[in-house]
């Protein structure tokens, strides 16, 4: 059985005892958090897509822990015109473990 959610813009495909990354959700490490956006449910080969999102689904996961990726380089330039401007930049991210599908 596995599921595609939306969170943070993106979409994912999840099943039970998975470890995914997503952008920042609010909560603690340990906290349940629910996904009401399912787009789309299969159970062994059943296959219920969401128009657009399926009634009465969700999914279930915890907050293994709150995160930021590694740093990266922001540089912008313009040719021949003395102009050079250098940021970085790191994205926080909330990494989840998946506890249950309900269809």
């Amino acid at each position: 059985m596995f599921a595609v959610v939306k969170t943070g813009g993106k979409q994912y495909k999840v099943a039970q005892g998975d470890v995914i990354q997503v952008e920042k959700l609010p909560g603690e490490a340990k906290a349940k958090v629910d996904l009401a956006e399912v787009l789309m449910v299969c159970d062994n080969g059943k296959v219920s897509v969401g128009t657009p999102h399926v009634k009465g689904a969700s999914v279930s996961a915890e907050i293994v822990e709150q995160k930021r990726s590694a740093k990266l380089i922001v540089f912008k330039k313009k040719r021949r015109q003395n102009y050079r401007r250098r940021n970085n930049h790191r994205q926080d991210f909330t990494v989840l473990k998946i506890t249950g599908i309900k269809a």
